[in-house]
């Protein structure tokens, strides 16, 4: 017996698909499909938290931009280069300061577009009835069980 996937809820071996309750035997599959499932709270919630995520990440730069621009235009002015120099070089040196703390927010983001935008279910054709094995948020998951289900099968019909 080879194990393609397993996971707390879900096990898909070259013999069965085990999933919510349901055991399925490989040998009884004769389709497999995913489809878009209805978007959930949680979906939506992951969707906004990155817009705002991404709007905290590019509002700092922004306004330090707007500051420089501002430093320079009242240091042409007054023709008193040396102070805005300083404060120029200041805000340099502390934005690379702060340039590893964003690993964490950047992190956050990466792994909000790895777990995606929407709801996926897998479904099988199993005995003449059509069977939704699983429904996830999580596109990464979701993509590493239904490559198995497919390998399992794929398996199956070699034999």
């Amino acid at each position: 017996m080879a194990l393609y996937y397993r996971d707390d809820t879900v096990q898909v071996t070259s013999e069965s698909i085990r999933a919510a309750g349901h055991v399925i035997p490989l040998t009884e599959v004769t389709y497999v499909w995913h489809a878009k499932g209805q978007t959930t709270l949680a979906v939506r919630g992951r969707v906004l938290g990155r817009g705002v995520l991404v709007l905290l990440l590019s509002l700092p730069p922004l306004i330090a931009l707007i500051c420089v621009i501002s430093l320079a235009w009242s240091a042409s002015d007054r023709g008193e280069w040396m102070p805005a120099l300083i404060v120029f070089v200041a805000c340099v040196v502390v934005a690379l300061a702060l340039v590893p703390f964003l690993e964490i927010p950047l992190g956050w983001l990466d792994r909000s577009y790895e777990r995606g935008n929407r709801v996926n279910e897998l479904w099988v054709q199993y005995r003449g009835q059509e069977v939704m094995v699983l429904r996830t948020p999580d596109a990464l998951r979701f993509g590493q069980i239904y490559r198995a289900v497919q390998r399992a099968v794929e398996q199956q019909g070699d034999h």
